[in-house]
């Protein structure tokens, strides 16, 4: 198993923020653990989409998965992440469209 920095740590946690599948597949996980056909329903995806972003969290540390029989079940890699997201989605944002006016374009901010 391979130690991260902080640093390592935030840069994995954006990653897997910056895609809204992504993002509102965490916070289905938020809620309890899913499995992958019932997940990609609720996200109104593919379930060959919803694999591949599964995969990515798993990679960035976020997820577990944990075979059932022929189900694999997910869920967060740590109960702190829920915690964490909650945080996250209590923040209130000073968003200054003048600084990046490009955003809409440039897929940034």
């Amino acid at each position: 198993m391979e130690t991260l920095t902080h640093g390592q740590v935030l840069a994995r946690f954006g990653h897997a923020l910056s895609d809204p599948i992504r993002a509102r597949l965490l916070l289905a996980l938020k809620e309890g653990p899913g499995y992958p056909a019932d997940l990609a329903d609720l996200l109104g995806t593919t379930r060959q989409n919803l694999s591949n972003h599964l995969a990515c969290l798993r990679g960035c540390g976020l997820v577990v998965a944990t075979p059932e029989g022929r189900r694999t079940r997910y869920e967060l890699t740590d109960p702190r992440l829920a915690h964490a997201l909650n945080d996250l989605l209590g923040l209130v944002l000073a968003v200054d469209p003048a600084a990046c006016p490009d955003a809409e374009t440039k897929g940034c901010c």
